[in-house]
């Protein structure tokens, strides 16, 4: 096998569940997959064939498994061996990006449901921080959501006086939404009081993704809502992406995590950007839980 792959193994150490209810075959699965993507980087590459003994599942549910990862970007396979893709793929993958800073993404999101009133229409984006919030929407009915997001589409569809507006377009595997033309048109006919969405990076008072697909469907959703509400953890200022498309000012409000370091903060406050704390303490506990869940499909 080859030598690890020190830098995806570093990101992969930070690999957690997506949230979907916890006891559901679907989390099972993926939270299998999380962990198997977390092995294969530690590793570098291994052969398949380890990984049904690691995880006691069938060869059949192997092959299942790293199909949807290769679909997603994640992994490679070829001849009996998986390894892991190069890390601009693994960090533009929603399966990536749903893992990364869940407890801080968990407090913005619940932070960020204070800015929901019900009766409003909102644009909710296909960012797993935003995602978080499918939890907390039940409480903000009646309310109609509009999203490009299959994954915060089927968190939300079953909720009673919600009415969901899934946009259209070319649908992308890697980041499980719609996105493309099609969508950015949709969007564009379309007005909301508030949008919610989050980015991949944040750099001298500019916010910035590395997708340029992305970029146009956040545009056009900035452009549509009457009120601005970026959520953004910590991390977020610590990183660089390629695309920029608005400033921090622009927003109405800036949610951000308890972690994030004093002087973004000042800058913010003294730029007069709104800028709201959420708090992380005591969901640490609870999420570290959720991930010791049974594995098994």
């Amino acid at each position: 096998m080859s030598a690890p792959n020190r830098t995806n193994g570093s990101a992969a150490g930070r690999l957690m569940s997506e949230q979907i209810p916890g006891d559901s075959r679907q989390a099972r699965q993926l939270s299998r997959r999380q962990l198997i993507t977390q092995a294969v980087m530690a590793e570098g590459s291994m052969r398949i064939e380890d990984l049904t003994d690691r995880f006691n599942i069938s060869l059949m549910t192997a092959h299942r498994d790293l199909d949807d990862l290769v679909g997603r970007g994640l992994l490679r396979k070829t001849r009996g061996v998986v390894s892991a893709a190069p890390t601009s793929l693994i960090e533009a993958s929603d399966v990536y990006r749903s893992s990364r800073e869940l407890a801080e993404k968990a407090a913005i999101a619940l932070a960020a449901t204070d800015f929901v009133e019900p009766g409003q229409a909102i644009f909710l984006d296909d960012s797993t921080t935003v995602l978080q919030m499918s939890e907390h929407l039940a409480t903000k009915v009646p309310l109609t959501v509009i999203t490009n997001s299959l994954t915060m589409m089927n968190a939300i569809k079953g909720m009673r006086d919600l009415t969901l507006i899934g946009l259209g377009g070319q649908f992308e595997n890697w980041c499980n939404a719609f996105i493309g033309h099609m969508a950015t048109k949709e969007i564009r006919r379309l007005r909301a009081d508030t949008l919610f969405l989050s980015v991949a990076a944040i750099t001298d008072g500019i916010v910035f993704h590395q997708a340029p697909e992305m970029v146009d469907i956040k545009r056009a959703m900035f452009d549509a809502a009457s009120k601005r509400i970026l959520l953004a953890d910590h991390t977020k200022f610590e990183r660089r992406a390629l695309h920029g498309f608005a400033e921090l000012a622009e927003f109405d409000t800036v949610i951000v995590d308890d972690v994030t370091a004093p002087d973004h903060l000042d800058r913010m406050r003294s730029a007069g950007i709104n800028v709201v704390l959420a708090q992380t303490k005591g969901l640490t506990t609870a999420i570290t839980g959720h991930q010791r869940r049974d594995h098994q499909d």
